[in-house]
């Protein structure tokens, strides 16, 4: 394991209170819904693309939503958000939840009869007129998370997606995806590569495909280096496009960085110029096509390899219209550089924190 892969709970923060924790779960559920719909609608990818995008998202809630359950009524723990650059849980609750979920059966086992804790509920509301212990609450939703939450949908820090046949309007042969959570910086990215294949059956040599993805395209780097990389450590492989997409920072009350679009927004949320729940979201895309080959190796021994171009890099930000109006007033600067004017997504609407 290198150095970029160490992390740990000093990256993170608690919340203040279960109440925060509610709040922040409804907002970080909300925004990433809002975001696949802004990145369909907006054709910010191809329709084969962002039917991968939706798929990892979708690992991404669901994990978050894993966490949810398992937190609820837990007294003692709290699930550790990165505050800094990034609005996701720490990569180390991701890798808390996939270890926890291979002794489901142990605890399955240990836990309480679900209908003799409904007795007991149905005891203690309507005989006893009293409100139900914490404690039974966190043996429900305990019960809740370990019969329902399934160990191979929850986001990994390397999740590998299949090899397809390229849309029609791409100028390759095959296209795969993956995603990857980077610990250094907490978020998760999403890439694609369009490849041409030089041997005869692709699947002969996908597990070698998979694992070169999974050692040399796992964490955050200069896309081209990534590319080089990739093609030469496969031989038989021409990649002819690269794609990442970097999700956030989600910026919300909660974030404590210095982001210009962060302060923005906590400036307005303490001037009272906007709402609590206000939020928005950064996105980066950066791609890299391939142009003319070059040889590399010796003379024996030559590899064809791909010259790469510049990498073409765009930000965008996802917000609702009037955090956009804020941004516009507060840091035109920003978003004057962005690829495209910020795109509107819905108002998150949620009951007031404490």
């Amino acid at each position: 394991m290198s150095i970029n892969h160490i992390v740990t709970p000093l990256d993170s923060a608690v919340l203040d209170s279960k109440e925060h924790y509610i709040f922040y779960h409804k907002m970080i559920d909300f925004a990433l819904k809002e975001l696949i719909v802004a990145v369909q609608q907006q054709k910010l990818c191809n329709n084969q693309e962002v039917i991968f995008f939706k798929q990892y998202c979708d690992l991404l809630l669901y994990s978050i939503e894993a966490m949810r359950v398992k937190y609820m009524y837990d007294e003692e723990d709290n699930m550790k958000i990165d505050l800094t650059e990034s609005g996701f849980p720490n990569y180390l609750e991701f890798r808390y939840l996939f270890n926890d979920l291979e002794l489901r059966n142990e605890y399955l086992t240990k836990l309480t009869d679900s209908d003799v804790l409904k007795e007991e509920f149905l005891d203690t509301l309507m005989r006893k007129k009293e409100p139900v212990k914490k404690i039974k609450l966190f043996q429900a939703a305990s019960i809740v998370y370990y019969k329902s939450v399934q160990q191979r949908f929850i986001f990994n820090r390397f999740v590998q997606g299949k090899i397809v046949k390229a849309p029609k309007e791409v100028a390759a042969e095959f296209m795969t995806s993956w995603s990857f959570y980077d610990v250094s910086f907490n978020r998760p990215y999403i890439c694609f590569m369009y490849f041409n294949y030089n041997g005869h059956v692709i699947e002969n040599y996908k597990e070698k495909l998979y694992e070169v993805l999974k050692l040399t395209a796992d964490r955050e780097m200069s896309l081209d280096t990534m590319a080089y990389a990739i093609d030469r450590k496969l031989p038989e492989i021409s990649p002819k496009q690269l794609k990442r997409i970097d999700l956030g920072p989600i910026h919300n009350v909660f974030a404590k960085d210095e982001n210009v679009i962060t302060h923005a927004l906590l400036e307005g949320i303490s001037q009272k110029e906007i709402p609590l729940e206000s939020y928005a979201i950064s996105l980066k895309i950066d791609e890299v096509f391939s142009g003319s080959e070059f040889k590399e190796g010796s003379f024996f021994n030559k590899q064809v390899l791909q010259n790469w171009s510049e990498i073409i890099k765009q930000k965008y930000v996802l917000a609702p219209h009037r955090i956009i109006q804020l941004l516009y007033n507060k840091t035109p600067e920003v978003l004057n550089i962005l690829a495209k004017p910020p795109f509107q997504i819905a108002d998150l609407k949620i009951e007031k924190l404490d």
